[in-house]
């Protein structure tokens, strides 16, 4: 087996010192391991993302060890009854303003990198 590199062993520290700081919080440990799962798929070569999401997860420990957290969860916008689903798990787009082109945003609101780099 490889080496992990210097920024796997980072995440992968994260992640045990998030579920260490969950515990006994509700919805905290369930949340950091899903977060984890939705973005394990992110290819080595994605640096730039990888390093965007280790500063949040940073915050997040943050905010976890403060004593001010009880629990942990996340916004989830419920649909009307008018409105119909474009997909599992999907967030919507917003309407274009008309003010330029935008770049789309993965689900955490980060610019999505293109395959390119650029």
């Amino acid at each position: 087996m490889s080496r992990h590199s210097r920024l796997q062993r980072q995440v992968l520290s994260l992640y045990r010192e998030l579920l260490r700081a969950g515990r006994g919080k509700p919805g905290a440990e369930a949340r950091v391991r899903a977060e984890f799962r939705q973005h394990a798929c992110l290819p080595r070569s994605d640096v730039l993302r990888i390093e965007y999401l280790y500063r949040r997860g940073r915050r997040q420990l943050q905010l976890l060890r403060s004593g001010h957290a009880k629990a942990m969860g996340a916004f989830v916008r419920t649909r009307g009854p008018n409105e119909e689903s474009h997909g599992a798990g999907v967030p919507e787009t917003p309407p274009d303003e008309g003010d330029g082109p935008r770049k789309p945003l993965d689900s955490m609101g980060a610019p999505k990198t293109p395959p390119d780099g650029r």
